[in-house]
């Protein structure tokens, strides 16, 4: 009998051992211990209590990126994986994947923004300017506390992360703004990474961050420099120079705007577009130049839409034509013309003699008929017909035309 219970103890154990499911890597103790996120590095940081392989690390969010890395072991044996693409402001899970002893393991991290809803900074932007100036900005959200108190933290992919050293107050005092008077040396794959946060004694603030800004498309350019006109009798051609930039870029990746504006009518406004050159010339056909012509010219980078502001504007054009002061000159000179020609064909012809003929001279012998004789007092003598003297003709027109003034006394 006791033979035939040991046989049946022995099935019993024999089965449960043959049959047995493997317990689940879930109801084993994970390796994985102290999961922690830097928000403001996007840094995952834990540690092993076992050693591990195969271990990868995992986020999501709700904008719908996801992204796989392989973790890095740092001095003190602990592991990270940074996420720098990432936006976390709005929450995210994070998941490191690991294999221990033929077993796998998988552990989450489910983050989310603490703070007050629209208590968090809001329109955010920043701008390069003058070749190694940046500003950024921001404004209060609409639910921010009184006492709140921004800050700005950035890095590059050269320059370690560092808060801002030189804030912009607005009217009330609370920070929106700040201002960087020393970049790092420029590299043209540089990204930049912000993240505002707050503090206040009233409520916690969330923070906002960023997808990574692009140096190269955040600079706003000078105006371009140098530009000079020239006239060649068939064009004008514009020349000018690139501005002064932050980025060691192709002349190719600059983008020009040109205004050329006559004063006939504001419809009269040309707007060329043209891609960077070396050097940059446009050439104008004085056909379709006008006085006082104007132009102006601003530039950009290629892929982005921040334009420079305008040039000044430089004055050009052939002067205006006057055209009733044009037409004195040759009328003047035909009518001086047509007078020479006529004097010459009176002078030739006597026209002047046909036309005015001359006045006859009065002889002397009429003039002392007509002049009374002292003694005589009949009137009638002073009707005397006179002779003209014997083989001398009447007076023609070849005599002198000596007019003489005759006094009558009879």
């Amino acid at each position: 009998m006791a033979a035939v219970l040991h046989l049946v103890t022995f099935l019993v154990v024999l089965k449960s051992a043959c049959c047995a499911q493997p317990r689940p890597a879930q109801d084993k103790i994970s390796p994985i211990i102290n999961m922690q996120l830097d928000s403001r590095k996007k840094m995952l940081t834990w540690t092993y209590t076992r050693n591990v392989s195969d271990q990868e690390c995992t986020i999501d969010t709700p904008t719908a990126y996801s992204a796989t890395v392989n973790p890095q072991v740092m001095e003190d044996h602990t592991y990270m994986c940074t996420f720098p693409n990432s936006v976390l402001h709005r929450g995210a899970n994070l998941t490191v994947n690991v294999t221990c002893d033929g077993d796998v393991f998988l552990q989450v991290l489910t983050f989310a923004n603490p703070g007050r809803e629209g208590s968090g900074a809001v329109n955010f932007s920043c701008l390069i300017y003058n070749v190694r100036f940046m500003n950024c900005s921001w404004a209060p959200g609409p639910a921010a506390p009184a006492d709140v108190k921004y800050r700005l933290f950035w890095a590059s992919r050269h320059e370690a992360d560092a808060e801002c050293v030189h804030y912009i107050l607005g009217p009330t005092g609370t920070r929106v703004g700040c201002h960087f008077n020393q970049l790092g040396k420029p590299q043209r794959t540089d990204n930049y990474f912000f993240l505002v946060n707050g503090t206040s004694r009233e409520t916690a603030i969330p923070f906002l961050d960023f997808t990574p800004f692009k140096a190269v498309q955040i600079e706003k350019y000078d105006p371009p420099r140098n530009i000079t006109i020239t006239y060649n009798r068939s064009h004008h051609i514009i020349w000018w120079e690139h501005p002064k930039i932050r980025f060691d870029l192709s002349s190719h990746m600059l983008y020009y705007e040109l205004d050329i504006q006559t004063p006939a009518s504001s419809a009269e406004t040309h707007r060329v577009f043209q891609r960077g050159q070396d050097p940059n010339v446009y050439l104008m056909p004085s056909s379709a130049t006008r006085a006082k012509s104007a132009f102006r010219v601003r530039v950009r980078y290629m892929y982005n839409r921040l334009w420079s502001e305008w040039s000044p504007t430089q004055r050009f054009g052939l002067p205006e034509q006057d055209f009733s002061g044009a037409l004195v000159g040759p009328v003047v000179g035909t009518a001086a013309l047509s007078v020479l020609v006529l004097m010459f064909l009176c002078k030739r012809f006597s026209v002047r003699r046909k036309m005015f003929p001359p006045i006859p001279q009065v002889k002397k012998e009429i003039a002392r008929a007509l002049m009374p004789t002292p003694g005589v007092s009949d009137p009638s003598l002073c009707t005397q017909e006179v002779a003209w003297d014997e083989g001398h003709p009447p007076p023609g027109p070849q005599d002198p035309e000596d007019v003489v003034t005759l006094e009558a006394t009879c």
